[in-house]
């Protein structure tokens, strides 16, 4: 139907090239658009949210995801220019507000992956927890107690939300503030399973995620991995978590969440660690 819709915008080539490069949030439509298609833009705005039918927005991301709030620059193409909506995923419903705190559609089969390997009792801390979806996935699940922390106060605010929007078989504790900080004060050897999902700056944090895991404990570390062949990826970012950590670490799985560039993968190490 895209393809069809941008005919006469794009070639062939131009429409695939975009139409794999946009994530559709509730009825909000994000898209990245190569430099030499700028010029058509906002046809290809109009385009989209004419064949999309719950589509009521259409965004240009003009920059990647950057900062401690983990936000990008949306530039309005077609449609209402509001930045809130709901999302739904595997049961569960989410306040998100794209522009203003992080959000990934594409990573659904890793929020439903971790949801399954948590068990009734368990308690979480998820380190970068945006808002809260990987939290309250697994809080429906499970009878579990999960720290959800950010440091942007509009992703806490609206993980707050949606921790009231859903019916949880456990509970979601959302918390404000600097993760490592945090964690110091309050959150020390109280984890049997830490969340690490902020690949750029995993090896920074991980004291401050060994610090919150409890002795045979287990961490979800994740990466940004350069790999030739994508099935190397894995143990690539198995080798790297083990260059890295200062405790012993017995590798549970490894495994490429996403491609994030050309020969280039966000990885998670799963490890449980003996302090």
């Amino acid at each position: 139907m895209l393809k069809k819709a941008l005919e006469g915008i794009l070639s062939s080539q131009e429409s695939e090239e975009l139409i794999s490069a946009f994530d559709q949030i509730g009825n909000i439509i994000i898209v990245r658009i190569p430099d030499l298609l700028l010029p058509k833009k906002k046809l290809i705005g109009e385009a989209l949210l004419k064949e999309v039918k719950i589509s009521k927005s259409v965004f240009y991301q003009a920059s990647p995801v950057e900062g401690d709030f983990r936000t990008r620059n949306l530039e309005i193409l077609a449609g209402e220019d509001r930045t809130e909506t709901e999302y739904k995923e595997f049961g569960c419903r989410f306040a998100v507000d794209v522009a203003n705190a992080f959000f990934s559609p594409r990573l659904s089969t890793e929020r439903e992956r971790i949801a399954n390997l948590i068990q009734n009792g368990e308690t979480m801390v998820n380190m970068f927890a945006g808002v809260g979806m990987f939290s309250i996935m697994a809080a429906k699940k499970k009878k579990c107690t999960v720290y959800s922390i950010d440091i942007n106060p509009i992703a806490s605010k609206l993980c707050e939300k949606n921790i009231e929007l859903n019916n949880l078989a456990g509970k979601v504790i959302s918390i404000n503030g600097d993760t490592s900080k945090i964690i110091d004060a309050e959150l020390q050897n109280i984890a049997d399973r830490t969340l690490m999902l902020l690949p750029e700056k995993s090896d920074e944090f991980l004291d401050s995620a060994i610090k919150t895991t409890k002795d045979g404990g287990t961490i979800h570390y994740y990466s940004h991995i350069h790999a030739d062949k994508k099935s190397d990826a894995g143990k690539l970012s198995e080798k790297h978590y083990l260059d890295v950590t200062p405790v012993k670490s017995e590798i549970l799985a490894s495994k490429i969440v996403r491609p994030v560039g050309p020969r280039y993968y966000q990885t998670v190490v799963d490890v449980k660690i003996s302090k």
